[in-house]
């Protein structure tokens, strides 16, 4: 029993001892795990500053590398512009030669090209004279075949109806339409009594003016004709033609060199032969006083301008 209780006293002293060094030991390594949390947190810290530090580190990165890009592309841009502007220098030099040598062209052409203008010059002075002859001459023209118009429809005006005779100026001529019914007999190219009358009247103004020619010309309907006399309505046209000029000349002492008969048939109508006004409306002769064409030539040409 004594033993026992020595050896638990002993075992109890061991474990006193044992507890004593435990607990100092703890209380170190408590020490140094607090140091060591401390170190690991401020190393965390450290790393959340160096992680900041290097997020924007590669932010300046990606920045550098888009700035260095449209550095690059700036360059380029620039590069062509410098070819561009090389290419137009060297494009201005070359017009700048040509032109150098288009003026030492003009030079030696000068004089040459001086007596050319005047040659020009005296010709265009030459053609505007005959020009304002020509314009003088249509003004007096037209100013005749007014007056002509006027004395026509002044003679004519008495004892006939209008619808069967039409007086007008047609650019460099005068003509009188005169009616089929009035001037002929039905179906055939005679002169009747009437007609005679309204031609006398115009054989005073013809015979009045020397300088004048004068063109008969008869026209028909479509309606065909065939018979003894007549082949055809340019049959009949020229035979009605061919009895005016006739009756002028003959009847009217008309001087026959200033008389012309021609036939326009069916064609050149007026209106349309699908009605009856229409076809008395062509069959008509058609007057035609103008000037000589021997004068008319005449004023065209150019060695008659004056010098």
């Amino acid at each position: 029993m004594k033993i026992t209780i020595q050896l638990f006293l002993v075992l109890f002293a061991g474990l006193m001892m044992t507890s004593c060094v435990s607990k100092k030991k703890f209380i170190s390594l408590q020490t140094e795990l607090d140091a060591a949390n401390k170190d690991l947190g401020k190393c965390g810290e450290d790393l959340n500053i160096y992680m900041s530090r290097l997020s924007a580190c590669e932010q300046d990165k990606i920045r550098l590398q888009s700035e260095l890009k449209n550095s690059q592309n700036a360059l380029e841009l620039r590069q062509e512009q410098m070819q561009d502007l090389r290419d137009q220098l060297a494009d201005a030099k070359a017009q700048r030669d040509k032109q150098l040598s288009t003026v030492g062209d003009l030079t030696t052409l000068s004089q040459s090209a001086s007596e050319n203008i005047k040659e020009t010059l005296s010709q265009l002075q030459t053609k505007d004279k005959y020009i304002q002859m020509l314009q003088a001459a249509k003004n007096r023209a037209d100013s005749i075949n007014l007056a002509l118009a006027v004395n026509l429809k002044g003679v004519l005006k008495d004892g006939i109806e209008d619808e069967d005779v039409e007086v007008k100026v047609d650019k460099t001529v005068v003509f009188v339409n005169l009616s089929d019914k009035m001037l002929y007999e039905s179906g055939s190219a005679k002169i009747t009594s009437r007609a005679n009358e309204v031609l006398g009247k115009i054989a005073q103004i013809i015979k009045s003016r020397p300088e004048l020619e004068v063109m008969v010309e008869g026209y028909t309907d479509n309606v065909p004709i065939k018979n003894s006399c007549m082949e055809d309505n340019w049959d009949l046209s020229v035979k009605r033609a061919t009895s005016v000029v006739r009756a002028l000349q003959k009847t009217h002492n008309v001087d026959p060199n200033k008389l012309i008969a021609a036939g326009r048939g069916q064609y050149n109508a007026l209106a349309s032969n699908d009605t009856a006004d229409g076809r008395a409306t062509n069959r008509r002769t058609r007057i035609i006083i103008m000037p000589k064409l021997d004068q008319f030539y005449d004023l065209l040409n150019p060695n008659n301008a004056p010098k």
